[in-house]
């Protein structure tokens, strides 16, 4: 397909479609009237220009048969290559065109990170659907309320908390291709006080080999699958009206296998552990509100290889941050961040500590004006201070049409490895930095039952760090990126059908040509995507979602070249039945890729069809 037949498919879903963030949900509670807690405002999404995507707690219930990495890949502009591959691959996300170490993972409004790695990123794989309550999507720079990273997005994922008075067993078990398993069992409840919700999941597959076999060979590649375990539990405790604590404690631990190379078979596998333990703690008053969240999380990685290695990082994190309602159109937000971060694993276990004080006003409400203005100070132990901003005003020309726009810098820090590792290491790095221009317009008619958002995005960034052999870590030249995203949607009754189209562009530097190229590996310039769902019983739920990616480059390095990789569709099914007054789901999820060999030139295999069927269960 290419890009002119492209555009004509995405024009045509325009026709027939219009927005929504996440398609199935929202029935009693309108997109707009949705508390965004990622701004550390709460504000609602009506009164922000910032492009966020909810995904809700229903469409969540409908994604058992999914994987983290799997559902985040469905939101417009938003790749992870690997999603759809074998299951031992690491997953990337590559978020508006960005390299995959350019986007914050938050659960819980609290910064994950993983010190030990080149890039810093968490793990998506370790965290599993059925702990989830719901996701918010917060695209374009966010480093002004969340620091290092958030260059081009951030997730925040919130998990699943304390239930009802009494108490409440929760759980799923599947069963899909691959030999694939999963279970997870959760109690939750609460007293007079206190309340709490403790979950574990299991899952195992065997996947496929994570080699391609080369042309000739007749001998089969073993399967490379994973072991994984996540332990979630979060307590609740309300000491007085006004003053609350709610601690946490996390573990994952993950198995996986992995190849010697594209085309190379191999018992290679790696042992992936993060343990997280912290607390939130809010003080409320009449007007404003005092919060504390406090981390501290460790991430091991032993690798088993021809090249063997263990890496272990560890970080604190102490964000306080207060909230004032000055009036009733403006609001105040003030904050301090103090992170310390350890490379444990080294011989001289170095670390960095980062401290950081932000603010931002948010005006909103003025008859149809919203701002939000803010600013971030930061100091690294390293390299010294930078400064970020942020200012993002929308106007509701009428309450049907809404125009948005941000513009804003946001920041990289050098890690740990790259400051500190054996390899390269450069103590003289400045962090990377990136202007940020956004700006769309989102339309509402018939109460929000079709709508349509359209944004365009523009990413310059400069310092950006590289490894240069046999110099090592260097800060490069700009790399530059733009792009939009097309996202309709329509809902008819029990019928609903959303659609995104999104497209990006830009440059960066890569190791094949060893300079700056105008392509990004791995992501492709046009994606689109089509989810029609029905609820068409009572009891039934069935929905079909089709997605198209479109050619993109990568390199092989086995001759040393840029390879064109072809396009790919995807093409899932879901249906869901309901039992025992919806306490008991029944459901089956399967999904296709139409072209299986999409990533045979470099050595990726793919899933081909793949499905799961479980049930899901809340017992009271």
């Amino acid at each position: 397909m290419n890009k002119k037949r492209i555009l004509i498919a995405a024009g045509l879903g325009l026709v027939q479609l219009t927005v929504s963030q996440s398609a199935n949900a929202q029935d009693s509670l309108q997109l707009k009237d949705v508390v965004i807690t990622a701004t550390k405002n709460d504000q609602k999404q009506s009164q922000t220009g910032k492009v966020v995507t909810i995904i809700s707690k229903e469409v969540l219930e409908r994604s058992h048969g999914k994987s983290l990495p799997e559902l985040i890949s469905e939101q417009a502009g938003i790749i992870v290559a690997g999603s759809s591959s074998n299951p031992g691959l690491n997953k990337s996300v590559f978020f508006r065109g960005a390299g995959s170490a350019y986007a914050v993972v938050l659960i819980d409004g609290i910064v994950q990170n993983d010190p030990s790695g080149n890039g810093g990123a968490f793990d998506l794989r370790l965290l599993s659907i059925d702990q989830i309550d719901h996701i918010e999507i917060l695209r374009g720079g966010q480093s002004t309320i969340y620091g290092s990273d958030a260059v081009a997005g951030v997730i925040n994922i919130i998990t699943k908390k304390g239930g009802p008075k009494g108490n409440t067993i929760y759980g799923v078990a599947s069963i899909g291709s691959y030999e694939t398993l999963k279970g997870t069992i959760g109690l939750n409840g609460g007293v007079d006080g206190f309340t709490y919700n403790v979950n574990y999941t299991q899952n195992k597959t065997n996947g496929i080999s994570e080699a391609a076999n080369p042309v000739g060979n007749n001998a089969e590649f073993d399967k490379d699958g994973f072991r994984t375990g996540a332990l979630n539990a979060n307590f609740g405790i309300k000491l007085d009206k006004h003053f609350s604590v709610n601690p946490f404690v996390r573990y994952y631990y993950g198995n996986y296998s992995f190849d010697g190379g594209a085309f190379v078979d191999a018992g290679n596998y790696s042992i992936l552990k993060n343990v997280a333990a912290g607390t939130n703690a809010k003080y409320e008053f009449a007007t404003g509100k005092v919060t504390l969240n406090y981390s501290y999380e460790s991430t091991s990685n032993d690798s088993h290889s021809s090249f063997p290695s263990f890496s272990q990082g560890k970080i604190s994190i102490v964000d306080v941050f207060y909230n004032q309602k000055l009036n009733d159109k403006l609001d105040l937000l003030v904050g301090i961040d103090n992170r310390v971060m350890k490379l444990s694993s080294a011989a001289a276990a170095p670390k960095a500590n980062i401290f950081a004080a932000y603010s931002s006003l948010f005006l909103h409400d003025l008859s149809v004006f919203n701002l939000e203005v803010g600013g971030r100070y930061n100091k690294h132990e390293q390299y010294g201070e930078n400064y970020t901003y942020s200012i993002t005003p929308s106007i509701n020309i009428i309450k049907e049409v809404k125009l948005f726009g941000t513009v804003s810098t946001a920041f990289k820090v050098p890690t740990l490895n790259m400051l500190f590792g054996q390899f390269g290491a450069n103590l003289d790095l400045k962090p990377e930095k990136s202007q940020n221009y956004e700006a769309g317009v989102n339309f509402s008619f018939a109460d929000e039952k079709f709508t349509l958002r359209v944004a365009g995005f523009k990413r310059d960034l400069k310092d950006a760090i590289i490894y240069a052999f046999p110099a090592g870590y260097v800060n490069q030249v700009s790399q530059k990126t733009k792009g939009f995203e097309v996202e309709p949607a329509i809902k008819f009754g029990k019928f609903n059908l959303n659609g995104y189209y999104a497209y990006v562009e830009g440059n960066e530097f890569n190791f094949v040509d060893n300079a700056i190229a105008d392509y990004l590996f791995r992501r492709p310039k046009n994606t689109f995507g089509i989810t029609a769902g029905v609820q068409a019983t009572t009891d039934l739920y069935v929905s079909a979602n089709y997605r198209y990616f479109g050619n993109r480059t990568d390199g092989n390095f086995s001759t040393y070249t840029v390879d064109t990789l072809n396009a790919y569709k995807l093409l899932s099914a879901y249906a869901e039945y309901s039992l025992a007054n919806k306490r008991v789901k029944i459901f089956f999820d399967a999904k296709n890729i139409l072209n299986t060999k999409y990533n045979e030139i470099i050595g990726y295999n793919s899933l081909g069809f793949n499905f799961n069927t479980g049930v899901s269960f809340n017992i009271r």
